[in-house]
């Protein structure tokens, strides 16, 4: 048995979720998949996939054995990456997790450039508003905002975004428009973003002449994915408080309106998360250092002030 084909054949049907799919990739016959990952499973002694007629499982020492090898197969793609760095070709594939705004409206669309800089990385996203296991998950780093909580990882800021609070003219138009943060107790909807790791809504935070503050009230509907939650509001369903770059089409075509801006409270750290390691792979390293010159600029979008009167006199003369 070629045991370092067969951990790719299983790594590669689980990664893919069937058989077929993993053969196709392969460029290999189902017969010959099937029968590498059976010849592992005889090897370890041990069941590593469950297969029925219908659906694919992987076991709990398949999880683990996927989870170890991975590193294995991971740590060849540097080796064979280290020899092809004095020719500046990094290579490999690239895992990334980035929640769902963020990925939308600031990383796939400055991707292009990247992808045409370094055609040898495949890159895998992974879009979720939830927290990964950057080893369990076997990601190689994480895009996500606010302070960085373990400290067996490294971080590099990657700039911050702008929190804003916005409505859809059509709410505003039916509930009124408040003037300071505590009218939202009012008689106010809020749509609140929850989070996906805690399960709690995140308070609305404000700030003026340096003054922090946070408003905890009642909220209508509560929602744990990012573009979903700016949807609502879009819907008209609530108030909401999300980062400039997600609500920056919808304000300049004047589907919503920010309301309380002189209440904008301090702008949101984000940054790029890896674990520590002796060494970094080439194609994180050149990923890294081009998100560290394009992101910035791109996460910091901040809607102009003068959007707000224009979607205010929009609503207000079709009202």
């Amino acid at each position: 048995m070629d045991q370092l084909l067969a951990i790719r054949a299983l790594a590669r049907v689980i990664e893919a979720g069937s058989f077929t799919r993993a053969a196709d990739s392969l460029n290999m016959p189902i017969a010959t998949v099937s029968k590498l990952v059976r010849d592992l499973e005889s090897h370890l002694g041990v069941r590593l996939l469950q297969r029925t007629t219908r659906r694919l499982t992987v076991t709990p020492e398949g999880q683990d054995y996927y989870a170890r090898s991975s590193r294995v197969l991971r740590d060849l793609e540097d080796i064979d990456g280290a020899f092809n760095l004095a020719r500046g070709k990094p290579r490999g594939q690239l895992r990334v997790d980035v929640g769902g705004s963020t990925a939308r409206d600031v990383l796939i669309p400055l991707l292009p450039d990247f992808m045409a800089l370094y055609p040898d990385i495949r890159l895998e996203l992974s879009v979720s508003d939830r927290s990964v296991d950057l080893v369990g998950d076997n990601v190689d780093c994480v895009i996500r905002g606010g302070a960085m909580e373990s400290s067996s990882l490294v971080a590099r800021r990657l700039g911050e975004a702008v929190l804003i609070t916005c409505a859809a003219p059509a709410y505003l138009k039916r509930f009124g428009t408040p003037a300071y943060p505590e009218e939202l107790k009012n008689g106010h909807r809020l749509v609140a973003y929850v989070s996906s790791d805690t399960g709690r809504p995140v308070p609305f935070r404000f700030e003026r002449d340096g003054k922090p503050a946070e408003i905890k009230v009642d909220h209508r509907m509560g929602i744990n994915e990012s573009n979903a939650h700016l949807a609502a509001c879009v819907a008209a369903l609530g108030i909401v408080q999300t980062f400039g770059y997600a609500a920056a089409e919808a304000l300049g075509d004047g589907r919503l309106v920010e309301i309380l801006e002189d209440w904008r409270p301090a702008r949101y750290p984000f940054q790029l998360v890896y674990p520590q390691a002796r060494h970094v792979p080439h194609r994180l390293r050149v990923f890294m250092e081009w998100l560290l010159e394009v992101f910035p600029a791109r996460v910091a979008a901040c809607p102009d002030p003068k959007l707000r009167a224009v979607a205010t006199t929009s609503f207000t003369h079709s009202a």
